[in-house]
């Protein structure tokens, strides 16, 4: 029995809701649509009343209920028996990042996780975006944490953290440092200092200049942004990076603006589907519940 849809079931009979429980889910509406349909199909019963957006359980729905959760509640349980055999111990759960993981909500489902199972065997290491992309494929990782620009990807399953913008660092001598927002023209002179992958061919950014006809001045490409923060604290450039991938806690001479035109990236993990082993399966599940957190969280603060 395919439990994916067991726990659309259970999430829309909480919600009452198909926008809502799409977006806890982190599924279409259209896809909570087709698997109660087909739910129904199958146990050739009706579970809910539909009226527009809103839905109610049925009778039958309401009798079915219990003993879907029950066999949700057995799978977990089951899971977690698999994970504590001493053959899956021996298995490492092998994640790749973002090196400003740190930065974003995917750091803290990743420590919290660790807390929580501490026999699993986490193996954690970070590479570049464009690495990253094409890590999964490699068959040598289990799960990715990267930025997309694009959260359409048929071949692995996705789970959207949050979404972060790119802006402009500027030392506060700079006189771009006033402006409201900053245009790539006003940019075409500057020192360009850059993360390795803000410029690479994937990064709309990259397209942006190119449909512009510029061609920005880098004076510096890596992957070290705290060496990007120290020199632009120091007035020797400007950087175009993402709003949440740095901390300015010990550079007070540095200026955030705006950039526009405005271009904004999703955070995910991402992991193969047929990658269904256990110590996957079992993260998997945890990010997956404390991502819908985060989310509810974010929508109770907005």
């Amino acid at each position: 029995m395919d439990t994916k849809k067991l726990a659309v079931f259970v999430d829309l009979a909480k919600t009452q809701n198909y926008s809502c429980s799409a977006e806890r889910l982190f599924l279409s509406q259209s896809t909570i649509s087709k698997y109660i349909i087909m739910l129904e199909k199958e146990w050739q019963v009706k579970l809910f009343i539909r009226a527009h957006r809103q839905v109610k359980l049925t009778r039958e729905g309401k009798l079915i209920l219990p003993k879907v959760e029950e066999i949700l509640r057995k799978e977990d349980e089951f899971n977690y028996f698999l994970i504590n055999q001493v053959w899956q111990k021996e298995r490492p759960l092998i994640i790749k990042g973002l090196p400003s993981l740190s930065q974003y909500e995917a750091f803290n489902i990743i420590t919290e996780f660790t807390k929580q199972y501490p026999e699993v065997n986490l193996k954690f290491s970070e590479e570049n975006v464009d690495k990253l992309n094409y890590a999964l494929d490699e068959k040598n990782v289990d799960i990715v944490f990267t930025r997309a620009f694009d959260t359409s990807f048929p071949s692995y399953d996705v789970i959207t953290n949050e979404s972060d913008q790119l802006v402009v660092l500027v030392p506060q001598n700079n006189p771009l440092a006033k402006q409201r927002t900053l245009t790539l023209d006003m940019l075409k002179n500057e020192s360009l200092l850059v993360l390795s992958d803000t410029m690479s061919k994937i990064n709309p950014l990259y397209e942006a200049f190119k449909n512009k006809s510029l061609q920005p001045h880098i004076t510096y490409e890596g992957q070290r942004i705290d060496l990007i923060l120290a020199m632009i604290n120091q007035g020797s450039g400007i950087s175009v990076v993402m709003n949440k991938s740095f901390d300015l806690t010990k550079f007070k001479n540095i200026a955030v603006v705006p950039l526009k035109p405005r271009i904004t990236s999703h955070l995910v993990l991402m992991k193969q589907h047929d990658n269904t082993t256990a110590v996957v399966e079992l993260f998997w599940k945890f990010a997956l519940k404390e991502s819908q957190k985060w989310a509810r969280t974010r929508s109770l603060k907005h």
